[in-house]
């Protein structure tokens, strides 16, 4: 399912939850934005980066994560925590 994903897919989505589990935690997070960073090393694939947003505690750690969106259903994603900005973690999802 995540090769079949495009900035395209996402940028729809700007503004929705999701809903991050970690066994029987969940969090709830926004796409806050959607980012073409350059082309991508297969033809015609595009580099992207998602950036959510959510609170500041309890943070959650760099690793793979079953998200769940309304929309796009579930699927895992790895994400990466950037830090605190205006009183909300930042959280990042790279494809290449």
């Amino acid at each position: 399912m995540l090769e079949t994903f495009t900035p395209d897919t996402f940028s729809p989505r700007i503004g929705e939850t999701f809903t991050v589990e970690s066994g029987t935690d969940r969090l709830v997070i926004q796409l806050a934005e959607v980012e073409v960073v350059g082309p991508g090393s297969d033809a015609g694939r595009v580099q992207f980066s998602l950036t959510f947003t959510g609170p500041v505690a309890p943070l959650w750690g760099q690793r793979t994560y079953r998200l769940n969106n309304r929309a796009l259903g579930a699927f895992d994603l790895f994400l990466v925590p950037l830090g605190a900005r205006d009183e909300q973690m930042l959280y990042q999802a790279v494809f290449t």
